[in-house]
């Protein structure tokens, strides 16, 4: 593979050798991948088929099997079927029916995955609540989707206490009531699995977007059997005596579609942390006897800042799943954790495309056989841009660009619960008059082959003197440096400037000083003077999502000017000084910084 270095960090071309010796590995399962292949044939959206069926069929093919493992007690799948069919004819009795909302609200426990199970059995649709909403943002979730009841861990009734009694849910469940009620309930298989559509909504996931309320997405039996199959089965290709380890929270679709679905496809077991861990990940993966783990990117990265310890390699995990990854640390976090094979993959709540690392190649988030474009767009708005005849314009292989996906009748887009935000993102007459496609919001590398390496989201990809600066690799240098604990890159509007200056917020490591000549000559040796952050803000530390995505969206609407009692420093020919209210005029002026 050729990496590039320029603009979108080590992103490799795909070359024809590069896919032989991918096809290659793929015989040691060639079983799996006959055995899923007709299986993501397309179905009608009027198939009575379900997730919920389908993990029946897992259930009679391996009913003695561990499939829920947590804090060293495991369940099996007979188990965990009679549990889910308890619950779903405690929810019959309570007069949810087919269509209803059960909004689920809880910290990792395999009572989560076994609710979900439940719910869908009977046709109902489970909306994953994030248990760090409280007040008027939870009242927001669960008002979007209607939730009918809420099923949730006592502990955080409090969430539920922040909000008007008028807006909570008619009927609440604790988890550990519900232990008691669902006990002199049927272990039977309910009659309504068999009578579920594949095209019906399952599972509503919230993404958080990057502004306003969080947006509710559909998830449908359909997308994520095709998630099943195409990602767990063709792709991650676990064995029977597979454990897959996970800690990232079931509210996302790492855990909940990526995780789950890939167990299932196999009989493998899924083995459940309580909460993410830095210190005590691999410990927990020996514990669990994991043989995978799912991640995402900022996961691998504190994983690597970890100094070295005899766990790093006395695991047998084989193979980590999941996305972000960002290429300049894939190296090193193979050899340093002894992972055979990265099964990268680019996937959204509410996307119809998915890409995944079928072939084991280095630093790629995958391959998708479905239609998409790669697409000049425009920066301040998110928008494809446009050719004189009013149709995209391709970047083509190599090229950096918007990624778009085609709508169809194959690969239906599911949306939002709210039909305007489900307009917005929908292109129409792209190549030509009548079509339609999904806009990610992404910006990716087209590696040929059908490839894509992710670059960053729209919004954190900024232009400036004509460039393109991507914030993932600009924070990937700054991080390198030996006293930045962690850094978050953005861009910032300067009046009288085109584009948006880089500005650097930056935590440091064991309480040092900020060392402004010596940072400003690692970062000048690392990135094209484009790309160089003019500013610089030293906070205490960085908070962080519970996917630990980096709070940027807060960051850059404070930019240099609301940054309280933090250090600010701009850059000043080859150092940084502390900031002074004449630097932003100067930028507009002849005396502009490099």
């Amino acid at each position: 593979m050729v990496e590039h270095a320029s603009g979108t960090g080590l992103l490799p071309d795909i070359r024809l050798a590069d896919m032989a010796a991918g096809v290659a590995s793929l015989r040691k399962d060639i079983g799996t991948v006959l055995r899923v292949l007709p299986e993501m044939l397309p179905k009608p959206p009027t198939t009575k088929m379900s997730i919920g069926k389908r993990f029946q069929q897992s259930v009679d093919k391996y009913p003695d099997r561990d499939f829920l493992r947590f804090e060293g007690s495991s369940i099996t799948y007979r188990e965990a079927n009679a549990r889910a069919n308890r619950l779903a004819d405690f929810l019959t009795r309570e007069g949810v029916g087919k269509g209803d909302v059960v909004a689920v609200l809880s910290k990792n426990h395999p009572d989560v995955v076994i609710a979900m199970l439940g719910i869908v059995k009977i046709g109902a649709i489970c909306g994953m609540i994030n248990f760090h909403q409280r007040g008027a943002v939870l009242e927001h979730s669960l008002g979007l989707i209607g939730a009918k009841v809420v099923l949730y861990q006592e502990d955080l009734v409090e969430a539920l206490d922040s909000m008007p009694e008028s807006a909570r849910p008619s009927k609440e469940f604790t988890f550990e009531k519900l232990s008691s009620l669902t006990a002199p309930c049927s272990p039977v298989n309910p009659a309504a699995t068999e009578t579920v559509e594949l095209g019906s909504t399952a599972i509503y996931i919230f993404t958080s977007g990057t502004t306003g309320y969080p947006k509710a997405s559909k998830m449908t039996h359909y997308r994520w059997l095709v998630a099943m199959n195409g990602i767990g089965g063709l792709g991650i290709r676990l064995r029977g005596d597979d454990v897959m380890y996970t800690a990232l929270p079931f509210y996302h679709n790492n855990a909940l579609t990526i995780s789950l679905s890939s167990v299932l496809a196999s009989g493998a077991c899924l083995a459940i942390g309580k909460q993410f861990s830095a210190s005590r990940f691999f410990d927990e993966l020996i514990e669990n006897d994991a043989t995978a783990f799912s991640y995402i990117g900022e996961l691998c990265r504190y994983l690597l800042a970890q100094p070295p310890k005899p766990t790093d390699r006395a695991h047998r995990v084989r193979l980590a799943v999941g996305n972000g990854l960002r290429p300049d640390i894939w190296d090193d976090f193979t050899e340093r954790f002894g992972i055979d094979r990265i099964v990268e993959l680019y996937a959204a709540s509410e996307a119809n495309i998915g890409f995944v690392n079928v072939f084991g190649l280095s630093k790629t988030a995958g391959f998708s056989p479905l239609p998409y474009i790669v697409v000049e767009y425009d920066e301040e708005t998110g928008e494809p841009l446009r050719s004189g005849d009013g149709r995209v314009r391709k970047v083509g292989k190599g090229g950096t660009g918007l990624l778009l996906a085609q709508i169809n009748s194959r690969v239906p887009f599911d949306g939002y619960t709210d039909p305007k935000a489900t307009e917005k993102k929908i292109v129409r007459d792209a190549l030509k008059k009548g079509d339609q496609w999904y806009n990610s919001g992404d910006v990716v590398r087209d590696q040929g082959f059908h490839h894509i390496g992710f670059v960053d989201r729209i919004g954190d990809t900024f232009r400036w003197k004509g460039e393109n600066v991507a914030t993932t690799e600009v924070e990937a240098v700054l991080d390198a440096h030996d006293s930045v604990e962690e850094a978050v890159v953005f861009g910032v509007p300067v009046p009288g400037v085109d584009g948006k200056a880089g500005m650097a917020a930056v935590s440091l490591r064991d309480r040092q000083e900020f060392d402004a000549a010596g940072f400003a000559a690692h970062v000048r040796d690392g990135l094209p003077s484009y790309a160089v952050p003019l500013f610089v803000r030293i906070v205490p530390q960085l908070e962080h999502t519970s996917t630990f995505k980096n709070m940027r969206t807060e960051l850059r609407k404070q930019a240099y000017g609301e940054t309280g009692d933090d250090p600010m420093y701009v850059l000043s020919g080859d150092t940084y000084v502390e900031f002074y209210p004449e630097f932003v005029e100067e930028l507009s002026g002849s005396r502009r910084p490099a």
